[in-house]
């Protein structure tokens, strides 16, 4: 042992001389607080050894290394590789937010880190800013295994115990459930915002407020949009069955990190809350709402079809016709030759876009109204797609695709945001409406490339409320 390196609730960490071997080292030794019972104690201490079978399983480079284990007069001691370096935490503390380039290249290591964990059965449970080492040549290491579970060996869950940081733990974990490989990707989510925003998305003045934020509200990106974003959006959802998944989040950030012909890098898989974007012109939609009232589960949802192949491999074609959502009624078109010549509105109202006037072939719906008021229809969820950013926000040219496969894809994105928490009701409620996708027409596609989607009243009476979950 030659110095103190930090101490925390658990133990103090040394710095140490491997003399077999002839290199420095970290020494992690458990140091339990004085009052502690002796079944407590022998927990703890079980844990730690926990800790060190762990990460001694795992063989990445964003993963710190265990050399050793060693128990003798009582103690117990980890013995790890040694890294000097600033966390996570500390460098944005110092420069302020990170770029998106930089984020982008955390995020592949980090998913290279957890993907190697989780296949070893491992759930790490505290994914945080602090548990990130950020080494000067660009990598990154996760550290701190020390409440990590494996999924094979149930004997250390405490009843009634939330083990893990409030501001970086999943809301599933908030409700109880017992973690999984997807809460360490929400927890990834949350760090990634942090790294490209410069704060915490949920952080709040007490632990309280902090888990209610996590529970009920959506934050917003400011700093990203493109790949990245559709990331960060995707695994926040609070759904973790609807959540992206390890190979759907590395899918789109290659797509961050490609630069095609002409120097634009990458493009926008979805723009649900994550940036503005200019008003249309006639036949076009005004821009999303900018409250954030969607999350990811919408956002992951467009994600997950596009980055899968929706052009090209028909992945949301087909399907049986009894598979039909009794809710869901046919798909439209607005635009030019379109079902609805004109699909617009202005400036989105402070409670929602609500609309009047019934779909039917050539009808012209715009204007939008206080959702408070008498209305006919409530646009809850839309997903804009496929625009390359740019200062006039222009287009790429890929083609109209098949009608086939844009109305499945927007009749699966519409019904999964409807079945979803977003759209406020219970089952009874919710027999009470009907939604349906509008798309774009082939002669609209020019200009918009997206779907909206779109709830009435199942006997067509007017509404009288929004029927989208507020922040």
């Amino acid at each position: 042992m030659l110095r103190e390196l930090g101490r925390g609730g658990m133990g103090v960490v040394w710095l140490g001389e491997d003399r077999m071997i002839g290199r420095q080292v970290a020494v992690k030794e458990l140091r339990l607080p004085d009052g502690v019972a002796p079944d407590q104690r022998r927990v703890l201490e079980e844990r730690v050894l926990r800790e060190a079978r762990a990460a001694g399983r795992l063989n990445d480079p964003a993963v710190v290394t265990v050399f050793d284990v060693a128990q003798e007069a009582g103690a117990t001691f980890i013995v790890m590789e040694l890294i000097e370096a600033p966390t996570l935490s500390d460098v944005v503390s110092r420069q302020g937010p990170q770029s998106p380039e930089v984020v982008t290249r955390l995020a592949e290591q980090l998913l290279s880190a957890l993907e190697t964990a989780h296949a070893a059965g491992i759930v790490h449970r505290d994914v945080k800013p602090s548990n990130i080492m950020m080494l000067p040549n660009g990598r990154v290491k996760l550290t701190d295994f020390g409440i990590a579970q494996s999924t094979d060996d149930p004997r250390l869950t405490t009843s009634g115990v939330l083990i893990g940081s409030p501001g970086f733990m999943p809301p599933e974990r908030l409700r109880g459930a017992h973690a999984e490989a997807a809460s360490d990707l929400w927890a990834l989510g949350a760090v990634l915002f942090f790294a490209v925003e410069g704060h915490s998305p949920f952080e709040r003045s007490s632990t309280a407020a902090t888990m209610h934020a996590i529970l009920n509200e959506v934050p917003y990106l400011t700093r990203s949009q493109g790949p990245l974003a559709s990331v960060i959006m995707g695994l926040l959802n609070t759904v973790p069955a609807a959540r992206l998944s390890a190979e759907q989040v590395r899918g789109l950030l290659a797509q961050a990190t490609y630069t095609p012909p002409g120097g634009l890098t990458g493009v926008t898989a979805t723009r649900l809350a994550v940036g503005p974007a200019a008003t249309r012109a006639i036949g076009a939609p005004g821009p999303p709402p900018r409250r954030g009232r969607l999350t990811g589960l919408v956002a992951g949802l467009a994600v997950l079809m596009f980055a899968a192949g929706f052009l090209t491999d028909r992945f949301v074609a087909g399907g049986a016709d009894g598979d039909r959502p009794a809710a869901m009624e046919d798909t439209v078109t607005f635009g030019r030759d379109g079902t609805l010549p004109e699909f617009t509105w202005g400036e989105n109202s402070v409670e929602g876009r609500c609309l009047n006037g019934r779909i039917a072939p050539g009808r012209r719906i715009s204007g939008n109204v206080e959702c408070t008021e008498p209305h006919d229809l409530e646009v809850y969820a839309d997903d804009w797609t496929m625009s390359i950013p740019g200062e006039d926000d222009t287009f790429s040219d890929v083609s109209y695709p098949d009608p086939e496969d844009l109305y499945a894809y927007g009749e699966k994105f519409c019904t999964m945001a409807f079945e979803s928490e977003f759209v406020v009701g219970d089952e009874a409620a919710k027999e009470k409406l009907r939604y349906r996708a509008v798309v774009p027409s082939e002669k609209g596609w020019s200009e918009y490339r997206g779907v909206y989607c779109v709830l009435r009243d199942a006997q067509d009476n007017q509404l009288t409320r929004s029927y989208v979950a507020s922040k």
